[in-house]
């Protein structure tokens, strides 16, 4: 199965016009697929807005892709820290204040395999509140705007949804009995793909088809996710993994969050990701979503209590 409907090479930015009037706003750009999409988006003429949790970073970022690309980019960062409300508040207020229009949201960053349970300052598991919760807030926030800008919402998923215990633990989000990082984990990443899916349908019931809403997913791309917060054997078994064949490029990891920013008349019902072996690499196409991952019970029950942890509610 090694075509998609982009031919046997699967869809590649070649296919990506010019960006010249467009505006994108990507989250956690400072490396891996983020930083790749961003460098992308802006080689064909974009404005870009970067979210990013470190400032000093988010500068060393500007300056290398401003040395790759030439020092005329349109490239900003906006300080955000996903995993704590009252940053991704400020950082949407900035982002509106700043950017007259949105035409998409790349939601591409993300914690992963934190070995021990831990909350964040507004009380959620680590993982559920920064890869989910912060997310939530952060797209509902932009939604006047996208929606203002007839945008599109892109969630960078995790193959981790189809881990774990493949749906949400409601009686205990927080883990407090039987936490493991990949449980935690996979969770959060249901949670994540499983908003978007609810999001089409409300928007759906709501005559609001202007506005588009896409899960994706990277792969097993070589970037520095398990590195920045996995348990010493994980990073070690995740190395070993990278000087493998079941890796691909961070480049190539980016593409699916690309096509699903740019690419036209895109079916939202669908996944996108590499839809080679394990859909780990290969061709970037659509590919299976698992069932569980559009249970409509438990997507409307995890939206309106995110609505309730969050105390944000969507203008749709």
């Amino acid at each position: 199965m090694n075509t998609t409907q982009f031919g046997k090479k699967g869809w590649t930015p070649d296919r990506i016009g010019n960006l010249n009037d467009k505006t994108y706003v990507i989250t956690g750009t400072t490396s891996g697929t983020g930083f790749e999409a961003a460098k992308i988006l802006l080689s064909k003429g974009a404005k870009v807005v970067m979210l990013n949790r470190n400032p000093k970073k988010a500068e060393v970022t500007i300056a290398s892709l401003k040395q790759e690309l030439g020092n005329d980019i349109d490239v900003i960062n906006i300080q955000m820290d996903l995993s704590k409300q009252t940053s991704v508040k400020k950082a949407t207020e900035e982002v509106i204040k700043t950017v007259p229009q949105i035409d998409a949201l790349i939601c591409n960053a993300a914690i992963a395999q934190v070995p021990k349970q831990t909350l964040t300052t507004d009380g959620w598991e680590s993982q559920m509140g920064t890869n989910y919760y912060g997310n939530f807030t952060l797209q509902a926030l932009l939604f006047p705007l996208i929606e203002k800008s007839n945008g599109r919402i892109v969630t960078v998923g995790s193959l981790g949804y189809d881990m774990g215990i493949k749906t949400i633990k409601f009686d205990d989000l927080n883990w407090d009995k039987d936490y493991t990082p990949n449980n935690a984990y996979s969770q959060s990443k249901l949670a994540q793909i499983m908003s978007m899916y609810e999001l089409q349908d409300r928007l759906k019931e709501a005559g609001k088809t202007d506005v588009k809403a896409y899960a994706c997913h990277p792969g097993s791309s070589r970037t520095n996710l398990i590195n920045s917060s996995g348990s010493f054997m994980m990073k070690f078994i995740f190395n070993l993994m990278k000087l493998s064949p079941l890796t691909q490029s961070a480049e190539k990891g980016a593409y699916p969050q690309l096509m699903c920013a740019t690419e036209p008349n895109l079916d939202q019902s669908s996944f996108y990701g590499p839809t080679g072996r394990n859909n780990w690499t290969g061709p970037v196409g659509a590919h299976k979503l698992e069932s569980h991952a559009k249970d409509k019970v438990v997507a409307k029950k995890l939206w309106e209590l995110s609505e309730k942890e969050t105390g944000v509610k969507w203008n749709i």
